[in-house]
Formats: structure tokens, sequence, C-alpha cells
């Protein structure tokens, strides 16, 4: 079947019974689209499956955390008049697998991995049914039997190069409206694997890429991309259009509608994005696309992501120490800490990392060839835009706003793309920094 869109659900929006119904309002307006369907697991299940097992891994008593995540599947089954056995298969592996944990007070990535597949294996099932009871010729699908193999990198699993062709290949093979499994995969040996934390819409943008559909679209709770978080900022607003590389700049810089994986296939098969907002389906949202047009140009968003530290570190030698950049990656590399911004000079070199990343043996390493301290509390405000590549009017006008608050940059950072200033500040004077600069470039013109 050769599939129109592909159309993201998240956790949010099969969160209740209601929203279920939402979703099937959706797909049923869009079935001449021949949509294919992906879904996350009920909202709040993920993170429940995830201290569950750790529950379990501590010996705890498992039985009352497994009765709440039972419970919740069981009235949302109630509230759609669905079979109250639909999802029994699931939830009596689920109890095996919590029951065997606690037992051996073991947990191997590939078990968190089964665990935690279990939310969206059972959403997927409550959605189709649903859709079917709606009319709808809607059946489920667990990622790897709609062609999703990836490698055996538990927890942050990557499709295979042979994906494509096998989406292609069980897509044809299926009629009516599949509904699959996000965030997961399985490898070579038979094993579920996971896509990350947030992987629902990188599932949705590999299978929209592997089926070259129109489009592929993200249904949130919120009405699209927004200038700042709506929870910081009061005036926030939509934002109708960005570029490919605006929305991976955003993602990565710590905006929650997108998760950053995402764009990678959308960018190869030039398939726009669109994230739109399932309590609200008649908005136009946010689409993301190759390119934008001369009009669409502009600062689109400001990012924050916080509390982080910042790694400073000062060649010992203090000129010409041929390798040290090399070094730096490396020690950062081998205790696997994601390095978020950079700034370099000759002799020195300072990044940013999240608050909670383990840096006690990075800096031992970092230590044998050089002088290094952190800095904590602190936070990273990046604004984003193409407008940035052109002149020097919107960066004067940030570095001037945080001179008016008397804040001090700790650091800052140009990206490559010219996209994105980032800029380091102390974590107390977030708010202020990012309402003032939100006033200045969205609101002042």
């Amino acid at each position: 079947m050769q599939h129109g869109i592909v159309q993201k659900f998240g956790g949010t929006s099969v969160g209740s019974a209601d929203a279920i119904r939402r979703v099937g309002a959706i797909v049923g307006a869009a079935r001449a689209r021949a949509p294919f369907v992906v879904v996350s697991a009920v909202g709040g299940v993920t993170n429940k499956l995830f201290e569950l097992g750790e529950l379990a891994l501590a010996g705890g008593d498992v039985a009352e955390k497994t009765r709440d995540i039972e419970v919740l599947h069981q009235k949302i089954l109630a509230d759609l008049s669905l079979a109250p056995d639909l999802v029994a298969p699931w939830l009596a592996e689920l109890r095996d697998l919590a029951r065997g944990i606690a037992l051996l007070r073991e947990r191997s990535p590939r078990t968190q991995d089964r665990l935690a597949s279990l939310g969206e294996r059972m959403s997927a099932r409550i959605v189709a049914a649903h859709l079917a009871q709606s009319g709808l010729p809607a059946h489920a699908l667990d990622a790897w039997d709609a062609g999703l193999e990836t490698d055996a990198r538990f927890g942050c699993a990557r499709p295979l190069s042979t994906c494509d062709a096998k989406i292609r290949a069980a897509a044809r093979d299926q009629d009516g409206i599949p509904v699959v499994t996000g965030y997961l995969g399985r490898e070579a040996a038979g094993a579920v694997t996971t896509l990350g934390r947030g992987g629902s819409d990188y599932s949705a943008a590999i299978f929209g890429a592997a089926l070259g559909v129109e489009e592929i679209q993200i249904w949130t709770d919120v009405d699209g991309v927004m200038s700042a978080d709506p929870r910081q900022v009061k005036s926030a607003r939509r934002v109708p259009v960005l570029s490919f590389a605006e929305a991976a700049e955003l993602a990565f810089f710590g905006a929650k509608v997108l998760h950053p994986a995402t764009m990678a296939p959308a960018v190869r098969a030039r398939i726009p994005i669109r994230v739109l907002n399932t309590w609200a389906p008649l908005e136009t949202g946010t689409r993301v696309v190759a390119s934008l047009a001369p009009t669409e140009r502009g600062i689109k968003s400001i990012a924050t992501k916080s509390p982080i530290a910042a790694v400073n570190v000062v060649a010992s030698e203090m000129m010409f120490q041929y390798g040290f950049l090399e070094r730096i990656a490396d020690a950062f590399a081998r205790h696997e800490v994601v390095v978020d911004v950079i700034a370099t000079s000759e002799v020195s070199v300072a990044l940013t990392v999240d608050a909670a990343a383990r840096l006690e043996a990075v800096v031992a390493d970092l230590g044998t060839f050089s002088d290094v301290s952190v800095v904590r509390d602190l936070a990273l405000v990046s604004v984003v835009g193409e407008e940035l590549r052109d002149g020097l009017a919107v960066q004067a006008r940030i570095f001037a706003t945080l001179a008016e608050l008397g804040v001090r940059a700790e650091m800052a950072s140009y990206g490559a793309t010219r996209n994105n200033l980032s800029i380091v500040v102390p974590r107390e004077r977030l708010k202020d920094v990012v309402d003032a600069l939100h006033e200045r470039l969205f609101q002042t013109g």
C-alpha cells in the first residue's frame, strides 16, 4: 500500500480515552491520504516502566507499581468499550519481567529495552482497536513487523542500512491503516531494542523517509514550535515555519517539541515535517522544510538548557601544544560525556555539558595534560534563526540586552551553521535573560 502521510501521536495524545478518540477523528479525517500511524506509550507509562525496573533491581515490592500500570490501561479500555483482556499478554509479560529482575537482582540493557517496549506495544493495540471499532480498517504492528530492524545498541539503537527496503516491502503486504509502535526496533538475533528516549519521533521519520510520504506529522499537546518555552515566557508565540537546520539547532539546544535525531531521515529524503496539536487539530501548526523563502527567514526561537556545567581546560604548556584539542575530545568520548557547546582559543577550551554528567573521570584524564576547572549552576540560552547569518544587528541586540541586565556571559559560541548564537549565563539569571531577549527579539521588532 502506498502511504501519503505519517502521523505520529505522542504520549499525551494517547494518554486517555478522550485523547484516543481525538486521535481517531484525526486519522479518520486523513483517511484519503492513506495514513501510516506511529504511536508512543500512554503518557507517563515509559517513565513508570523505568521506575519499575529500578525498583525491581533494588529488590523492592513491584506489585503496586505494576498494578498502577495495569489499572491505567484497563481504565482506558473500559472507557473506550474495548475488550478488557486486549493487552493481557503484555501485562503478563510486564509482571514476569519485573519479578525476574527482582529475583535475580540483575537488569541487562537487553532486559531493560524489553521492559520499556511494553508501553508502546500496549498503546498500539489500544489505538488500533479503537480505530477499527470506529469503522477504520486499522491493525496494530510492532515496529519490526513493519520492517524496522536495528543494530544491537540497546537503549540507543539505530536502523540498519537494509531497513528502508524492508519497510517498503512490509508496507506492500499490508492493507488498511497500520498503527505501529514508535521508539522500538529489533536486532538481528531477535531481541527488542529502543531508539532512545523520545525516539517515537525518530521512528516516524524513519518510516516516512523509507515510504517516501508527502509529509511527516508530529501530533503533540502544543500548537507547534514556539518562540520560547511557554512555561517560561507567557507571550511565546507559534513559529509558522522553520528550516531543517533551524529545527535541528532548536532540538539539540533544548526545545522539547522535536527529538534531535528526528531530522536526519527527513532531511535525507527532503520530506517536510509538520508539528500539530492533537487538541486543536484545525490549527496549521509549524512546518519544518528543507529551505526557506526569503520572507520566511528571521529569528525563530529561544531555546534553553538548565542546569548545565562548564568545563574549562587550559594547556599546561602555554603555547603550541600539538594534539591538544584531540586529547580533550578523546577524554569526553571515552567516558561517553556529551558536549553541547565549545569555545576555543590557542591555549584554552571551554565546553558545556549537562549538569548530571559524570565528570570525575573526564576531569582526571584532562588533568594529566592541562589545568581543569568546572563551573556549575549555569544555563545555556540559544537564539536560533537564519537571520543570524546575514548581519550584526541581532547579535548586537543580544549582547546589548545582557549588558542592560548586568548579566555577564560566561561563554559564547556562534555555531558553524551560523543559525545559532549560544550564551552561557548564571542559572539564577536565566528567566531575566530569556524574558528580556524575547521582548527585544519578538515583541519590539
